[in-house]
């Protein structure tokens, strides 16, 4: 597929290769960087995208995949999350991506990788699709694994009054015993943005359960009460 193939070049042309290691410490990936920072490799991806366009939701679909399965470099997976996204296809993101976007939050496994997913893709089709969205977090909020339990507590990150706040304490509770940091962040992060919307509520919900220091920091950061 000729896009892939330009987006594989583009991002070499954009690469510091000097950059590389520091990029790869830095987010502990086992899967190397070819040193592209955000802004160059978002300049170059929006060339490619632009001067490739795809015709039709599953070739769309297939190439999302195909880029996220063959990536060598870290910065490929960047990519194909920024093609899952781009305005081009905004009518395509329906619950026929339900199946694309689990395989790159359970492949992902990693905070760089998953929560844009969460937040701006499965977030979006909780928004059109409620009724078939909300059962599925559910779900997902009890699945043993832990970046599926992320992005259902995450997915309404973006929803401010329009936040429900009922599946979102749902989705909370089944990890609230769970000590993984990264658990412990999403539930923090989680509540922390519902505050923006409604203080005293994520203030009432973290004084009367369970929730640890690490959890209650996040939720509570940016209120007076701690």
């Amino acid at each position: 597929m000729m896009l892939l193939k330009a987006v594989r070049h583009a991002l070499a042309e954009a690469a510091d290769p000097a950059k590389a290691p520091a990029m790869q410490a830095y987010m502990k990936s086992g899967m190397p960087f070819l040193g592209v920072q955000a802004v160059p490799r978002r300049n170059a991806l929006k060339r490619v995208f632009t001067e490739h366009r795809l015709g039709s939701a599953p070739e769309w679909r297939k190439a999302v995949l195909t880029l996220w399965r063959e990536a060598e470099y870290r910065e490929e997976r960047y990519a194909a999350i920024e093609l899952s996204s781009h305005r081009y296809y905004r009518s395509w993101q329906t619950l026929y991506t339900i199946p694309m976007y689990e395989e790159m939050v359970v492949t992902g496994a990693w905070w760089d990788l998953v929560d844009d997913i969460a937040v701006h893709r499965v977030g979006t089709l909780l928004r059109l699709y409620p009724e078939t969205m909300r059962p599925l977090m559910l779900e997902w909020a009890h699945d043993p694994d832990l970046w599926k339990r992320r992005t259902a507590i995450l997915c309404q990150n973006s929803f401010k009054e329009r936040t429900d706040p009922a599946l979102l304490y749902a989705c909370i509770e089944p990890s609230l015993s769970d000590i993984d940091f990264f658990a412990r962040k999403a539930i923090g992060w989680a509540l922390r943005e519902y505050a923006k919307t409604k203080p005293d509520e994520v203030v009432r919900y973290v004084d009367h359960h369970g929730i640890s220091g690490l959890s209650r920091r996040e939720a509570l950061r940016n209120l007076t009460v701690r």
